[in-house]
């Protein structure tokens, strides 16, 4: 594990009565891209506005680099923020929103126009000093915030949301951008979105929020490949959530039939839910089958088919397939041991953790 750069301890943040935050503690590793990622209201961009000094923890305390900063104002601290909607001043052109901050510093001028370059290169906007806000396009206004932020030299930057005002196009060409400034600048990114396919091509961790905890954290292949339970599941990529029945260890029994799995640690007999991703599960004739569906509908989605299945027990099952299939046919669906993903019903991070390492040993 790296050095921490920062630290979150049972923090709480109320609002007259409502509590948003519910005790969050977390550590946040220097030079890596963090998500936090979560539903509207899950309270990610409190944690961004407390970690900015925007807004005060009501209790629990916030470390940065092992010094308590709860109460040290935004100004000090060494972080920079990207807002949603940029906040950029539209009578000023591109330089002088760039070097707002560092003439606010009283810097000399000469190391005002040296370090505004050096961060317009960064972003890629190089030759466009002179250029007006109101000139700029909204992917170039975005790096125009972005270099706003890092000329200031931040250790963390925080980046609440800045992709969403864009196309899709440009949303998934800034993804990148983003990345790949991130690691050449080494520095510490905390990027806050609801949007999961982001999360997940962006990111070095992800913490998953609801309603104010962080129910699971990890990389985006654990969070994908090993949700905790159906929140994250759900919330993550398309899923097939189906109840069923832990008979023993390696061995599921969905829809009344048992299959062999690869997870354990749990009670015999236990009444557990399952997930299989639709691209896990495969097409097949009835005969060659695990389980044997019923085709409803499908749709064309460019690189596969999204077919929607029902079983004799009317549970939904999602598969992703290159080969098209007959509306109204029955169909068999087969999968392997590894793509079944056991969870225990509103499983917690710290339950999963506990019961995996029992399993272990």
């Amino acid at each position: 594990m790296g050095k921490p750069i920062i630290s979150f301890t049972d923090v709480v943040k109320r609002y007259d009565d409502e509590t948003i935050l519910k005790g969050v503690s977390f550590e946040i590793e220097e030079g890596k891209f963090y998500t936090l990622l979560g539903p509207s209201g899950c309270g990610k961009t409190t944690i961004l506005r407390i970690i900015a000094g925007f807004s005060e923890a009501s209790e629990g305390d916030v470390y940065f680099e092992g010094k308590r900063i709860n109460d040290v104002p935004a100004n000090q601290r060494q972080v920079n923020t990207v807002f949603q909607d940029y906040a950029l001043f539209p009578h000023m052109n591109v330089f002088e929103n760039v070097a707002f901050g560092l003439k606010i510093k009283k810097l000399p001028k000469n190391q005002i126009k040296e370090k505004v370059e050096e961060a317009l290169r960064l972003v890629r906007l190089a030759g466009y000093e002179n250029r007006e806000i109101s000139e700029m396009s909204g992917g170039q206004r975005q790096r125009v915030a972005i270099a706003r932020a890092i000329v200031n030299e931040p250790k963390v930057l925080l980046l609440d949301e800045p992709l969403s005002a864009l196309d899709l196009k440009l949303r998934t060409d800034m993804q990148y951008e983003l990345r790949e400034l991130q690691q050449r600048l080494g520095i510490t990114f905390i990027f806050v979105t609801h949007d999961q396919e982001e999360a997940l091509a962006m990111s070095d961790e992800i913490f998953v929020l609801n309603q104010g905890e962080i129910v699971q954290s990890g990389t985006p292949v654990d969070i994908y490949d090993e949700p905790i339970n159906n929140f994250v599941a759900d919330f993550i990529g398309e899923s097939n959530i189906i109840k069923a029945t832990m008979i023993d260890d390696y061995l599921i029994e969905i829809v009344g039939k048992q299959f062999e799995c690869v997870d354990g640690g749990m009670r015999k007999n236990e009444p557990v839910e399952i997930v299989i991703r639709p691209e896990d599960l495969s097409l097949t004739t009835v005969e060659k089958g695990k389980l044997v569906a019923r085709v409803d509908t499908q749709l064309f989605r460019g690189v596969h088919y999204e077919i929607i299945c029902y079983d004799a027990e009317g549970n939904e099952w999602m598969v992703h397939s290159t080969r098209k299939a007959q509306e109204g046919s029955e169909v068999g669906l087969f999968f392997e041991p590894e793509d079944i993903h056991v969870m225990r019903f509103n499983e917690s991070e710290e339950d999963f953790d506990a019961r995996l390492e029992s399993y272990e040993e």
